[in-house]
């Protein structure tokens, strides 16, 4: 690539908001679906997208998008192929992080915890919700593994397609779903000047009640 691609001016200002302690509710959860509510309303196109931050276990970062399927006081939940590079990180080294970001009210939320393995029957639920196709396209991929082309994926679904015509395809073992326990939320207002709003809520265990706690920008 020539030259140089130089964003140093380029900028806006943080005009949607601003955030208090006294908005906050005491459960981050109730916290988070009161955001993911306002950011649906806003008009973001996909307002449970959120980045998943995982390590090998050489510590090795990896990130990628899912997308938020379920949650309760328990976790965040999302489903993908346990085979793929975050099924394998989550394998050897549970410690993973979210975050959600919604430009149209210059919110962030950030939250870090542990992973566990949904059930098998909680993936088996989920899977036969899915529209026939794409329980099919979950099927004939086996994600993050190496494929020739375009054609030979397309190949691997067509035959689904025909031995199951009606999308009853099974769902493959390997197809699971993951709860993040969380031990830390951040929700981030953006503000004029970059002074932003950050309040973070942790606690030392689970069970014991979460503490608030305003951050500097």
């Amino acid at each position: 690539m020539e030259g140089e691609i130089d964003h140093r001016s380029t900028r806006r200002d943080f005009v949607h908001g601003e955030l208090h302690r006294r908005d906050l509710d005491p459960d981050p959860f109730r916290q988070l679906a009161i955001w993911l509510e306002a950011a649906e309303k806003a008009g973001n196109f996909d307002p449970t997208a959120m980045a998943l931050a995982t390590a090998d276990a050489q510590g090795h970062p990896s990130l990628r998008y899912v997308l938020l399927k379920h949650f309760d006081a328990e976790g965040l939940c999302w489903y993908t192929d346990s085979r793929s590079r975050k099924g394998q990180d989550l394998a050897a080294n549970p410690w993973a992080a979210l975050v959600f970001y919604w430009p149209e009210v210059d919110r962030q939320v950030r939250i870090e915890g542990k992973a566990e393995m949904l059930p098998e029957s909680a993936a088996e639920d989920y899977f036969h919700q899915r529209p026939p196709r794409s329980r099919l396209a979950a099927s004939a991929s086996e994600q993050s593994r190496p494929i020739a082309d375009r054609a030979a994926l397309e190949a691997r679904m067509a035959e689904l397609a025909e031995r199951y015509p009606d999308g009853s395809v099974p769902r493959n073992p390997a197809w699971r779903g993951y709860r993040l326990i969380p031990d830390h939320f951040e929700f981030w207002q953006g503000r004029r000047d970059r002074l932003h709003d950050r309040f973070v809520y942790d606690r030392p265990s689970a069970g014991d009640d979460w503490r608030i706690q305003r951050l500097m920008p």
